[in-house]
């Protein structure tokens, strides 16, 4: 697998099932990710798995406002444990929306390709943290506000990218292939994903790439 096939997302309009794009377990480690247990202590092989019964706040401050995310070892344990381990080293601070699909979705979470100021506008939404993690099944459905791991069609593709949910319209779409794995739900700072959003985007035909791609300033992490 390398990292040009999964580079880009399919997009359909409508009802029709859409292709996230993901990392590729052959993509070189981010900045971030390569320094390991060193200065950012950031991971270089998938975490260890959420336990079901904890749940953690993950905080993202951008220029729009702050988006605050419930996250739920119980939803998706692999998946909930590696973002939480990315949001705590560090490893999403600069890291940039680089997709957004009006009505649909905001994604973010490249910081291989995608970490400000230095953007790669060619192959930004095919990188991640240098690994990729194993599946979890989805057992709850998507909604305004859901945040979920992106993933290519290659099964246990998921690496560092998320999206988050729009409208309660896109859950028709996100579920017809039901396997971008639900890690929490926004709870204050919609209007900041909404201000996202609605930035400029290239359109369709580009994939709805961010034209002005905002960064996640600062990622912080909060448990009870």
């Amino acid at each position: 697998m390398t990292v040009r096939s999964l580079r880009r997302p399919i997009a359909l309009a409508g009802a029709a099932a859409l292709l996230l794009g993901a990392c590729s377990a052959d993509a070189a480690p981010s900045p971030a990710a390569s320094a390991g247990t060193g200065s950012t202590g950031c991971p270089t092989s998938a975490p260890a798995p959420m336990a079901a019964a904890d749940t953690a706040t993950v905080t993202f401050a951008t220029a729009k406002g702050d988006i605050v995310i419930k996250i739920t070892g119980s939803l998706a344990p692999n998946a909930t444990g590696n973002f939480v381990a990315l949001a705590a080293c560090g490893f999403y601070d600069g890291v940039v929306f680089h997709r957004l699909v009006p009505g649909f979705v905001i994604q973010g979470g490249d910081g291989q390709y995608g970490r400000a100021p230095n953007v790669d506008a060619a192959h930004v939404g095919g990188g991640g943290p240098g690994y990729t993690i194993t599946d979890d099944p989805v057992t709850t459905p998507y909604k305004r506000g859901t945040v979920a791991m992106a993933r290519s069609s290659k099964p246990n593709s998921q690496g560092s990218q998320f999206f988050i949910v729009l409208k309660d319209q896109a859950a028709g779409a996100l579920a017809a292939a039901n396997t971008y794995a639900i890690i929490g739900e926004v709870t204050s700072g919609m209007d900041a994903v909404d201000a996202i959003g609605a930035m400029p985007n290239a359109g369709e035909s580009a994939n709805n790439a961010a034209l002005d791609p905002l960064p996640i300033t600062k990622a912080t992490v909060t448990r009870p």
